[in-house]
């Protein structure tokens, strides 16, 4: 089961993914991104630090999500934990293993990614 939750950091939008980002729930994200869109947020934190599993969907959302963002001047940033239960978290692994992590800004939590001032973890 999918959880999103959203709050603020500053002028950043954050919304906090937890569960599963596969085709039955990415849509839920989708979703969300795009209602923050809509509510004329242009600044959006994806903090999937605890996403514990993301198939080709879930990828698909958030490629999405980033050209979103960026066809409204928007800019869109990743939480993804370069340490997790197995070595660096899954979702992390599956956008390397993809060929897509280099597309996104990513950070180790959502207090840095909402930073202006915080340089992007290396791919």
């Amino acid at each position: 089961m999918l959880r999103v939750a959203e709050t603020r950091e500053g002028r950043w939008t954050v919304l906090h993914v937890r569960g599963e980002l596969d085709l039955v729930s990415s849509p839920v994200v989708r979703q969300r991104v795009h209602d923050a869109v809509a509510a004329g947020d242009r600044q959006v934190v994806l903090d999937l630090s605890e996403v514990f599993f993301c198939d080709s969907s879930g990828v698909g959302v958030l490629v999405a999500a980033r050209r979103l963002m960026r066809s409204c001047q928007g800019r869109l940033r990743l939480v993804l934990p370069a340490r997790g239960a197995e070595e660096g978290s899954h979702v992390n692994r599956v956008l390397a293993a993809l060929g897509v992590r280099r597309l996104f800004e990513v950070y180790a939590d959502a207090a840095s990614a909402a930073d202006d001032e915080a340089s992007p973890l290396s791919a």
